[in-house]
């Protein structure tokens, strides 16, 4: 391929609206442009890398026994209702009417899809296992599209789908998933790491998600350094704080006390009333489903959201306003509390840390007062004992009891054992061993390749542009003859190695531009491309050539042995990255 023969619109400067370094370069490297928020057009560099990540995860997925299949993106609604998600999926769902009014879905996912196929076409345990992949485009209504690839309206994605006849024979696609995703991101240049995930509103019993550390990372991860232990903090635990509940004389109830104008926790930490937030219990009025429900927790610990919401397995779930808490409670928030004047009916939730919590002080559920020598579970009525918290940095591993960290993450890829959720719901059942009807046990597994583009971008660049590993760059040789005159020396060497690293099966672009030298150096670090290979007058006259690593010192090689070290530069990096 000939620089001048493809379209690679290099940019000096970032455009404003580019936040962090991957959206920048993808823009200033000439591989996307914007064409509204969360909609882009891949240009050809972009384009090429892209099937280069897609074909490394179609070779995986077949390695792994999947089949590739390719469902509509335009959906029946219907289905969505069948599954329960049309409402608790509504805020990411695009839906569009037809001509005649119909209303369909733009898929976001397609668990739906497959599992009405599924119906249809497995009758019987002889079916199975079987696992379905795609790369197909998604489309999901995110309000706030950022970040260029990382959060868009408009996508590609892989999804694939298990399907066993039991839940030992669903564990086991489940590892082969894993497995593949393991070599998939290895194979791509990322140093990506599972982590335990919550399932979300796909659902389903187990997940993890396959993270690349960046600080610029959507997600914060909590890790052991050495016990191998790490999840989403959506899901991290840990063996408490590391200062415990205190413990106090409860004295014999709790007792009233006045706190005018006092409503928050850093408020009644401060004289006069000295309560520090470890000895307060946060009382929060959630609305789950129309039905209130109270959580409790140490007033200085947050509430994890993601954590309620799959303990509730509640469709929808808010905070309760002012009036709403008023109504049910008899107080506003920052006096409320679970000791007295709770109806029966209301739902009690409390954190794990509160349990043996004694000498606590909390909203009285009367406007400006609280109390004091509360006893948790002496003194209130708690229906259910939870993991409710957020994690923090320091708190001791459940593995190890070691000191927990956190860093940020951008996640790439997520599988998940989803069990029946979906077969039950849509009739997807087999005629088991036993002459029994059974649903499918069901899996499904994503990869964002988009995002996954972006993600290797993140973590392969320096100050100078992209550096690709040689396993997605656009192209792996970059040859740049300094003097593109055609029929000249410098470009009749350079169209020849061009040609013999083709017909070597190497993908190489020959830059004859008629630019100047630097200009062409900086492009091709821009770019990212791996490995340049420089021809000048100079070197010419000295019987060399100069092979320039992107990541490496120049080295000056002969002319008759650069095809040969070539080649060796790229078998040599092209090994280290497949496991």
């Amino acid at each position: 391929m000939r620089w001048s023969q493809s379209f690679i619109p290099t940019l000096k400067e970032s455009p404003a609206d580019a936040e962090i370094a991957s959206h920048k370069l993808l823009l200033r490297a000439g591989l996307v442009r914007k064409l509204s928020g969360g909609l882009y057009t891949f240009l050809p560099m972009g384009l090429r890398a892209l099937r280069k990540i897609e074909g490394i995860i179609r070779e995986e997925m077949d390695r792994a026994g999947a089949t590739e299949v390719l469902m509509p993106a335009l959906q029946p609604p219907d289905i969505w209702q069948q599954s329960g998600r049309y409402e608790s999926a509504r805020d990411v769902l695009f839906k569009v009417k037809d001509s005649v009014g119909r209303e369909w879905v733009l898929g976001p996912t397609h668990e739906e899809v497959i599992t009405h196929l599924a119906a249809s076409e497995i009758s019987s345990y002889r079916q199975m296992p079987r696992t379905f992949y795609q790369v197909q485009t998604k489309f999901r209504d995110e309000i706030r599209p950022r970040f260029g690839l990382m959060r868009a309206k408009e996508f590609i994605m892989k999804d694939a789908y298990s399907f066993d006849a039991s839940d030992a024979g669903a564990m086991a696609s489940y590892q082969k998933m894993y497995d593949a995703y393991t070599r998939i991101f290895a194979r791509c240049g990322l140093k990506a790491f599972p982590v335990e995930a919550d399932t979300g509103v796909i659902g389903g019993s187990h997940s993890h998600e396959f993270m690349v550390p960046a600080a610029t990372g959507e997600n914060d991860v909590a890790y052991g350094e050495s016990d191998g232990y790490a999840a989403n903090i959506e899901k991290a635990t840990s063996a408490g704080p590391v200062l415990p509940t205190p413990s106090a004389s409860t004295g014999p109830a709790p007792e009233k006390f006045p706190t005018p104008g006092v409503v928050t926790i850093d408020e009644l930490a401060a004289p006069p009333h000295g309560v520090e937030p470890a000895r307060q219990v946060k009382t929060l009025v959630y609305v789950a489903d129309s039905q209130p429900v109270l959580v409790l927790l140490r007033g200085d610990d947050t509430l994890n959201e993601a954590k309620l919401m799959a303990r509730l397995g509640a469709t929808h779930a808010r905070p309760a306003t002012p009036d709403e808490c008023s109504s049910w409670l008899g107080a506003r928030p920052g006096s409320l509390g679970a000791v007295s004047g709770v109806p029966a009916k209301v739902v009690i939730l409390a954190d794990e840390t509160l349990r043996r919590a004694m000498g606590m002080v909390t909203g009285a559920n009367e406007d400006g007062f609280h109390l004091r020598h509360v006893d948790v579970e002496r003194d209130i009525r708690v229906s259910r004992w939870l993991d409710l918290r957020t994690v923090k940095a320091g708190e001791a591993s459940i593995r190890s009891g070691e000191p927990l960290r956190i860093r940020r993450a951008i996640e790439v890829g997520h599988v998940f054992k989803l069990g029946t959720k979906y077969s039950e719901k849509m009739n997807a059942t087999f005629l088991a061993e036993d002459g029994q009807r059974r649903p499918c046990v069901m899996g499904c597994y994503g990869i964002g390749v988009t995002r996954t583009l972006q993600a290797v971008i993140e973590q392969c660049h320096d100050d100078n542009g992209i550096s690709w590993p040689v396993s997605v760059a656009p192209f792996v040789v970059c040859i740049t003859p300094l003097n593109a005159a055609p029929g000249g020396p410098t470009l009749s060497l350079a169209e020849r190695l061009h040609d013999e690293l083709a017909a070597a099966g190497i993908e190489a672009i020959l830059d004859d531009r008629d630019e100047r030298p630097g200009v062409k150096f900086k492009d091709s670090e821009l770019v990212g491309f791996p490995l340049r290979v420089g021809i000048g007058e100079k070197s010419l006259a000295a019987g060399e050539v100069e092979l320039k690593p992107r990541n490496g010192p120049m080295l000056k090689v002969p002319i008759d042995q650069a095809l040969d070290r070539i080649l060796a530069w790229v078998r040599e990096h092209e090994a280290a990255l497949n496991p």
